[in-house]
């Protein structure tokens, strides 16, 4: 570890994360982060290279100088768990989903003999659920929830 970067817990911390590491409650990759941190930990008098704490921490030496990094800067909270995913949010939800569902269960339009792809995408449209939809994306979701359009 390089000079001013090493970590050193809080008793406070500490428990926190002995604590987070005896449960199953939280996902696996903060279970490794919290054993990460608790092996840099110097508050103990142990002096753990990165490559140590990597391979008793069954990871990458990258991972513990990312942690050990989220963790000087940002404090617990940043070192154990993810800030997010960026991106758009769906623009499919389950209600638009089960709308479609609920349409291409229904019957036909007058002179169809059954739901088309396009059709049931034409009239989503129509119905104001989405701005936009492929009939694609009709086929796509329709082969999600296991629905067949007859035949």
């Amino acid at each position: 570890m390089g000079k001013h970067t090493h970590v050193e817990l809080t008793s406070e911390q500490r428990t926190e994360l002995e604590q987070l590491t005896r449960t199953g409650d939280a996902p696996a990759r903060t279970h490794a982060r919290a054993r990460i941190l608790l092996l840099s930990d110097r508050s103990k008098g142990q002096k753990r290279t990165d490559q140590e704490v990597a391979d008793a921490a069954l990871c990458s030496k990258s991972t513990v100088i990312n942690v050990r990094r989220r963790f000087l800067s940002g404090g617990l909270q940043p070192a154990l768990y993810d800030k997010g995913w960026p991106g758009a949010p769906p623009k499919f939800t389950g209600e638009v989903e089960a709308k479609l569902t609920m349409l291409a269960c229904s019957d036909a339009p007058d002179g169809a003999g059954r739901w088309t792809l396009r059709l049931l995408a034409e009239r989503m449209i129509e119905l104001g659920y989405v701005d936009y939809i492929s009939h694609v994306t009709v086929r796509e979701r329709l082969k999600k929830t296991n629905s067949s359009l007859g035949g």
